[in-house]
């Protein structure tokens, strides 16, 4: 029974101990800050110095070498101007990994110069196609007229018959909006010559071994209010 006891009571103080030293040890397992102040104080502490918020810290092994340096806190303007960099790359990241995929749909949807022309004409021949539907409707248009306008011939100086008034008006209406249609047409295809023209000079690139993604000029970043702190070389990075 006596030796039960004194085991469980060995126990007990080795724990003790142990949690002792954990404790003793908790402090500058986080590292020791030390500083000056603006009046020329050297403070040290386990933790950050409130003292020394607008100056740079250094923090200590507990062998006293140098594990990393702590830069000044950022005033409300040098917060601002950081945040509006980080969203800045944030944003830049985004447009270069769209930029990655983009070009290399490209060159999985296209080969060749050969693929790419073709790919131009399909969607090309589908504007032309309703192009010459308009072109005909129009035609038709002015082949309804004709009558109407010889009709027209008998009643000059007289009133129009409503009926025939009617039936001129919708024709004019009918063909002013074939005109229009042919002009967006006409529009379209400039527009889609031009997307595949942008298309053809990327793929010019990277068909002669332009990475992916390389093609995008990076945009400016804020220069930040006043450079980074630099690692001492005794801290490891």
């Amino acid at each position: 029974m006596k030796s039960t006891l004194s085991s469980l009571a060995l126990l007990l103080v080795g724990a003790t101990m142990g949690v002792a030293q954990a404790q003793t040890k908790s402090p500058s397992s986080s590292g020791i800050y030390t500083c000056t102040t603006t009046d020329g104080r050297r403070l040290t502490s386990d933790r950050p110095i409130p003292e020394c918020q607008a100056r740079e810290q250094r923090v200590l092994n507990s062998d006293g070498s140098v594990r990393k340096m702590m830069p000044p806190a950022m005033s409300p303007e040098e917060q601002s101007l950081a945040d509006q960099r980080k969203r800045l790359e944030e944003v830049q990241r985004a447009a270069q990994q769209d930029a990655v995929r983009r070009d290399r749909n490209l060159l999985q949807r296209y080969a060749d110069l050969a693929a790419h022309q073709r790919a131009r004409e399909a969607a090309l021949d589908d504007i032309r196609e309703a192009m010459q539907l308009s072109e005909k409707r129009l035609q038709a248009l002015a082949t309804e007229r004709k009558p109407m306008l010889d009709e027209l011939e008998f009643y000059k100086g007289k009133r129009v018959p409503v009926k025939l008034q009617h039936q001129l008006d919708m024709n004019d209406a009918s063909a002013t909006a074939q005109r229009e249609s042919i002009d967006n047409q006409k529009a379209e295809i400039v527009r889609v010559n031009r997307i595949y023209d942008e298309e053809l000079a990327r793929l010019k690139r990277l068909w002669a071994g332009a990475a992916p993604g390389s093609l995008e000029k990076p945009g400016t970043l804020p220069a930040t209010a006043k450079p980074p702190v630099q690692a001492s070389p005794a801290s490891g990075r």
